[in-house]
């Protein structure tokens, strides 16, 4: 069981927030996760690198800036943070 707290910024301040949880999380399917979450919140869904899934796994959150989507968003930035505990 796993749970993401999924944030959208504007101006450092938190617009949309979910929470999404799953069973067994795996990096395999992080894109599905992403997704997900993406059309929860009602976002456009961003380009996932290895580098995200890296910082993901590494500092447990994740940032995604303008520049990773295709068409730029109207917020600043979506934040993932793992909050399994």
């Amino acid at each position: 069981m796993f749970k993401i707290w999924a944030k959208v910024l504007e101006e450092e301040k938190i617009v949309k927030q979910t929470v999404y949880e799953g069973g067994e999380f795996s990096y395999a399917d992080f894109f599905t996760h992403l997704s997900s979450i993406c059309d929860e919140l009602d976002i456009p869904t961003p380009i996932l690198l290895r580098a995200h899934i890296v910082n993901y796994a590494k500092f447990r959150h994740v940032v995604f800036r303008p520049r990773d989507f295709l068409d730029p968003p109207p917020f600043d930035k979506l934040v993932l943070e793992n909050i399994s505990i």
